[in-house]
């Protein structure tokens, strides 16, 4: 049975679909009662953490959990029904696989624009990577702290990447030391402007718009404009992607052996 947690803070409007525009990110962390509430729906195939993540989550002033799902054919039901800015899922979620939701939502027009951000074991390299393709925002260890984890949700719903530090770290290993990684074609980037690649090779070394903005000497509304185009241009469904797309077309491996 799907469970519904609409939360007295915000519960969702009958009959339509409630859009709320996030403004919790990196930009105003600082102050993140500031802005509206993060609507988060919780995927776990284990009740008590479940309830864990729920009361951790809710706690927060800028965070209510709209609802919970204990495998992922469920999760998809109630991304469907709440719309929720956030699907938080652990990827050992009984059923469907975390992956294959990812997949579902963002291919389905109404879903496109939850952000899923995956919890899971560091050391499963290959899946970190798996969902990452499929259009994950990010993916966080399960021993992460509580705050790394709120703050994750923050970043997602903002439209940034989520990664743990060891998580990145292992993903750009395993990407440049495939012996052939251009899985996607290096066609895909003869948009992008000189500034775009270089952008794009900052945000797969895991920088985020403020350390991008530092890198380059803009403002990080500038480094944000920046990072929102080159989405654009290569039709990323989320930041975390340009991970995949930059290692595969071989942009960072070029880009490294040129400044070293």
């Amino acid at each position: 049975m799907i469970k519904s947690l609409h939360s007295p803070r915000q519960a969702p409007r009958a009959g339509g679909r409630e859009r709320n525009l996030v403004l919790v990110g990196p930009d105003n962390a600082e102050n993140p009662g500031s802005g509206p509430v993060i609507r988060v729906l919780v995927a776990h195939g284990d009740r008590l953490a479940r309830a864990g993540l729920g009361a951790l989550l809710d706690a927060e002033p800028d965070v209510a959990v709209a609802g919970a799902a204990a495998d992922g054919s469920e999760a998809v039901d109630l991304a469907r029904e709440l719309r929720p800015d956030v699907l938080l899922i652990d990827m050992a979620v009984p059923g469907m696989d975390a992956g294959a939701v990812t997949q579902r939502i963002l291919a389905d027009a109404d879903t496109s624009s939850v952000h899923v951000l995956v919890l899971g074991a560091a050391e499963d390299d290959e899946r970190i990577f798996c969902y990452l393709r499929a259009g994950a925002s990010g993916f966080l260890v399960r021993d992460a702290e509580p705050a790394e984890l709120v703050q994750g949700i923050r970043r997602v719903a903002a439209g940034e990447a989520a990664l743990s530090p060891s998580s990145v770290r292992r993903v750009i290993a395993e990407l440049a030391s495939q012996p052939n990684p251009q899985r996607a074609s290096p066609e895909l980037l003869e948009e992008l402007t000189a500034r775009e690649l270089e952008v794009m090779a900052l945000v797969a070394g895991g920088l985020s718009n403020d350390e991008i903005a530092e890198q380059l000497v803009v403002t990080p509304a500038t480094a944000k404009t920046h990072v929102s185009r080159v989405m654009t241009k290569l039709r990323a469904h989320h930041r975390a992607q340009l991970v995949t797309f930059a290692y595969e077309t071989g942009l960072v491996p070029q880009a490294s052996r040129g400044r070293g």
